[in-house]
């Protein structure tokens, strides 16, 4: 496997055909100048970062709507806040550890708090982050915005579904946390038809093994995926299926609100669940799905995938990704030892 490399066969997409990748970080970067000159209410402010963040092309299209707030979280939410409060929709971007950790009490209170409209955009999340090593690597975001009230939290799996989410974020009110990612990862969706990416804030998307909640067959494990396990997660479930096991892949991209009755189905009809999630495994996804099993009642075995209760360390994306079993091969070895 080359070391820049997410998943250890890159070449081949779960359909076999050649594979398309795209950071979402560009995505967002693509998205906010459509929608900006679209929405003449959108403005965008960043930490000296518009170049890692990809506002860069929205700064020279729209100069006079485009912040640079220098290296300063702080005062970079609390404008977005006061922009809102004036019927703007502002953008705050910055790495995912300083706008959700240097910045956290300015959004639970400038912004959560009176519920504004100030969408916070996180990018360079997780061990994908790099080179840049632990100090930048956000393995703690999803859970400390997930429990702030108001806030919505999305992560998406793909270049489509982000196009999708920045669509749906124009038209929705709120805080919003939405968590991007560096490197460019595979494509899962398409442009249309289907399989499209049609993003819904609360809506899970079963990808893989949907038969099983149609037909009453079991599943031998359901994956719960975010961010780039999705992709992982859909490449080790197409190897297991291929050694007659069979496998359940959902897309759980809306973090809060989540879908919490496709979560209660697909764990109905799996004989064990997995979560899998560039992230601690405490209080992101892992911990949602294990509130929502927990609360219902449901028995099922459930085994989380991520970061237990440590920080990552430098080094290239897919040997971390390798290393600490994110990849294809380390989360097919975890299903294939359960199953």
């Amino acid at each position: 496997m080359g070391g820049g490399d997410i998943n250890s066969d890159p070449s081949k997409s779960i359909s076999g055909s050649a594979v398309e990748k795209i950071a979402t970080r560009k995505s967002f970067g693509e998205a906010l100048v459509k929608l900006g000159a679209k929405y003449k209410n959108v403005v965008v402010l960043d930490a000296d970062l518009s170049s890692s963040v990809q506002t860069g092309a929205f700064a020279k299209e729209f100069p006079n709507r485009h912040f640079n707030m220098g290296i300063a979280e702080q005062n970079m939410v609390a404008t977005a806040a006061g922009f809102a409060t004036r019927g703007k929709l502002p953008f705050a971007c910055s790495f995912s550890v300083f706008a959700t950790g240097r910045a956290w009490e300015i959004v639970r209170n400038a912004v959560c708090y009176p519920n504004l409209n100030v969408k916070i955009v996180g990018s360079h999340a997780g061990i994908m982050t790099g080179e840049d090593g632990a100090s930048h690597q956000a393995l703690e975001d999803l859970a400390i915005m997930r429990v702030l009230p108001n806030m919505k939290v999305v992560c998406p799996a793909d270049h489509y579904e982000a196009l999708s989410v920045m669509e749906t974020l124009m038209n929705d009110y709120g805080p919003t946390y939405l968590r991007i990612n560096r490197q460019a990862t595979e494509v899962i969706y398409t442009v249309s038809g289907n399989g499209s990416a049609e993003f819904k804030f609360g809506k899970a998307d079963v990808l893989f093994g949907a038969e099983f909640l149609k037909d009453g067959d079991e599943a031998d494990v359901c994956i719960f995926a975010i961010g780039s396990l999705v992709s992982s997660s859909l490449k080790a479930a197409q190897k297991l299926k291929e050694e007659g096991k069979k496998v359940m892949v959902v897309n759980m991209s809306s973090l809060k609100p989540m879908d919490e009755k496709t979560v209660l189905e697909c764990a109905a009809n799996a004989k064990i669940c997995v979560t899998a999630e560039d992230h601690s495994i405490l209080g992101g996804l892992g911990g949602a799905v294990a509130e929502i099993l927990a609360e219902n009642g449901i028995g099922v075995k459930l085994v989380r995938i991520g970061m237990h209760d440590k920080f990552g360390e430098s080094g290239k994306s897919g040997d971390l990704y390798k290393k600490y079993g994110f990849d294809t091969d380390g989360v097919y070895k975890t299903l294939r030892d359960l199953v």
